[in-house]
Parts: structure tokens; C-alpha cells; sequence
């Protein structure tokens, strides 16, 4: 039999680089930058933002998809900016740091009462999972019923994430943000802000994602009767031998 034609696997994101651009480089610049450099609080401002704007422009040219997290990154970076460079209030910080991801967490829910609520951008990502097989699985049991609501709660419980990483993003930027825009000590604030709010707001939100993934996978093996291994892309190479294997 002839082999059946697959997608082009997009190129897998390094998460090693995607750290370095977004937290500790630009982290590095606006609590040092200035004192090391000798430059104006406003430019290293600027150079410290230019590093995630660049790695979000080569994201999307290099891999060919718009990235949601990343989307939301660069909109937050465009408004940080913004406040530091216009001088506007620092308080504004705080109400960005919450805005970004309560918005999302609203647009999420309200994606509920559409045809592609956004679970499938945020977990069920066609990066990872083989989205054709697992509909075509579902509708071969009978079960699209039963999986919409797998797929609704799976959506509740990633807004939750959203709704608790606005919260926590509020309350940190409140307590370490407190300096006049424009200044060095504005800079430092918000480079500890950064390296800060990494571990602390990424490490519940992405456990309340990680249940609503657990949720959804488990619905797709009750609903479509796929494990893990059968859903996720596999490299080339994996592939390869696995379709060896099976001859």
C-alpha cells in the first residue's frame, strides 16, 4: 500500500533560547545595563526589549505559525515600552501585567461558544498532537457529544490559569515596580519583575494547564480510544523506525 502523505512537521521550538531572549537577557540589561554600558536608562530599555521582539520575529518566520504565548508576550513588551519611553505612570505596569492574561482568560471562555475554542491553540496544539487523527477517532466512536464537553471543561480549567497568572502578575508588579517610568531604578524594577515573575506566576498557572491537559487526554483515550503516544507527532526519525517495526 502506498504510504500516506503527511504534513511537514514544523521546526520545534528551543526552549533553551526562548528563555535566554525573553527573561535573562533582557532581565540582565535592565538591572545592569545601564551602570555596565554607560547609556541612557531609555536605550537600554530599548535594547532590553528588542531582544524578545526579535526572538518573536524570528519565531514566526522560522516556524511559519503565530504562537499565542508568544503573541502575547510581544503585546506586553509593545506596552512596557510604552509606559518607560513615554513616561507614563509606573503603576500602569501593574495594570498591563494583569490586563495581558485576564483578557485571554475572558477570550478563552468566550471561545467556548464557538467551533475552535482555543484549548486547541493553547494544549491540543498540531505542533505536538495529530488533531486530523484524533477528530477522525471521535467521530468514528460516536462520541462528539461526550468530547465537546471534555473539550469545555479542558477550556474552563485553562482559563483558570489565565485568571490566576493575572492575579499573581497584578500583586508582584504592585510590590516590586514602584519607581518613576524613565528612571535606571525603573529598569531594575522591571528586570527583577521579569526574572521574578518567571518561576513565580509560570510555575501555578502552567500546573493548572497541565491538569486541564491531563483532562483532555484522558477524554481523547475514553472518547477516541488513543493514548498519549498515539496523538503526539513523533520525530522523523521515531517514525521512521516505528512504521519499520510494523511491517
Amino acid at each position: 500500500m502506498p504510504e500516506e502523505s503527511k504534513k511537514p512537521q514544523p521546526k520545534r521550538e528551543n526552549l533553551f533560547v526562548n528563555v535566554l531572549f525573553n527573561v535573562v537577557v533582557p532581565s540582565l540589561l535592565l538591572m545592569k545595563g545601564e551602570r555596565l554600558i554607560g547609556i541612557p536608562a531609555w536605550s537600554v530599555l530599548c535594547i532590553a526589549l528588542a531582544f524578545p521582539i526579535i526572538y518573536f520575529l524570528h519565531d514566526l518566520k522560522s516556524r511559519g505559525r503565530r504562537n499565542i504565548i508568544s503573541i502575547i508576550g510581544f503585546v506586553s513588551i509593545l506596552i512596557t515600552g510604552g509606559v518607560g519611553l513615554l513616561h507614563l505612570p509606573s503603576g500602569l505596569i501593574a495594570v498591563k501585567e494583569a490586563a495581558v492574561p485576564g483578557i485571554f482568560a475572558l477570550v478563552i471562555v468566550a471561545s467556548l461558544w464557538t467551533k475552535n475554542p482555543l484549548i486547541k491553540a493553547f494544549l491540543i496544539n498540531p505542533d505536538f498532537f495529530e488533531v486530523d487523527k484524533i477528530e477522525k477517532a471521535v467521530a468514528e466512536h460516536g462520541a462528539q457529544a461526550a468530547f465537546e464537553r471534555v473539550m469545555r471543561n479542558g477550556t474552563l480549567l485553562l482559563a483558570l490559569s489565565f485568571f490566576v497568572s493575572a492575579t499573581l502578575n497584578y500583586l508582584l508588579a504592585r510590590w516590586i515596580v514602584r519607581s518613576p517610568s524613565g528612571t535606571e531604578a525603573f529598569n531594575v524594577e522591571l528586570g527583577k519583575l521579569n526574572m521574578v515573575s518567571y518561576p513565580a506566576i509560570a510555575l501555578p498557572a502552567t500546573l493548572i494547564s497541565m491538569m486541564a491537559l491531563w483532562h483532555v487526554v484522558a477524554g481523547i483515550k475514553k472518547h477516541a480510544g488513543l493514548s498519549l503516544e498515539d496523538i503526539m507527532i513523533k520525530p522523523e526519525g521515531a517514525a521512521a523506525a516505528d512504521a519499520q517495526a510494523k511491517e
